[in-house]
């Protein structure tokens, strides 16, 4: 088993971060932090609240008194927001359209990166998201910057999708994909990109467990040096 080492994992959505740092921080034993999924639960939080999404402050506020705790489970990561698992719920195509411009604001970013850094305090750790070797993590041992094609990405979250019961298009996902990449992209405030030292992997064509062993490869190398 590795010690000590901190992961990160940034890249677009849908290009399979999440479920590869999920396997990567099980089979090294380590702490897995899903970032993505503490702006989708702000978001979810906003729009039971109807707050104004436009609005930095507003949401700032929102996340001041709003508890997320993400909890270790079989097979990944429970979300609970204020006592509730809404797991599922932020998952919904409602936050999946909304959580780019919540994410966008200043001081909910800087807000979510305090929360973050804190529960990357202890050794051994993945963390996934946008900005994670950018901007959370500067200092990571690894960081991976994980990419996909367009069209990859959209059949990858249409399948997620089929799982989960929620029907969709597959052109009015990649259409999606490509306005969350400008988006995510473009925006002002940590903006999406590859850091400078990290290490570009494209899943297009690769299997998960071929993805999994290429970074868990990566990571023994860091460890040996």
């Amino acid at each position: 088993m590795l010690k000590g080492i901190s992961i990160a994992i940034d890249g677009p959505a849908a290009a399979g971060k999440s479920t590869i740092a999920k396997r990567i921080a099980q089979k090294l034993h380590y702490t897995y932090i899903d970032t993505g999924a503490m702006y989708r639960a702000l978001t979810h939080k906003a729009i039971q609240s109807d707050i104004d999404m436009d609005s930095d402050n507003d949401l700032a506020d929102l996340l001041m008194d709003t508890e997320i705790l993400l909890v270790p489970e079989k097979g990944g990561q429970a979300v609970w927001i204020d006592g509730i698992d809404c797991s599922e719920e932020i998952r919904s195509q409602l936050v999946t359209g909304a959580v780019s411009k919540v994410a966008s604001h200043p001081t909910v970013r800087k807000m979510m990166v305090d929360k973050q850094r804190a529960l990357a305090n202890d050794s051994g750790v993945v963390m996934d998201g946008r900005d994670i070797g950018t901007e959370v993590l500067p200092n990571a041992d690894l960081k991976i910057f994980m990419t996909a094609s367009v069209d990859e990405r959209a059949e990858r979250r249409f399948q997620e999708n089929e799982k989960r019961g929620i029907h969709s298009s597959l052109e009015s996902l990649k259409e999606d994909i490509e306005r969350r990449d400008r988006a995510d992209s473009e925006r002002e405030v940590s903006p999406l990109k590859k850091a400078a030292d990290a290490i570009l992997v494209d899943t297009t064509s690769m299997s998960i467990d071929d993805v999994v062993d290429k970074v868990i490869e990566l990571a023994e190398m860091r460890m040996e040096r």
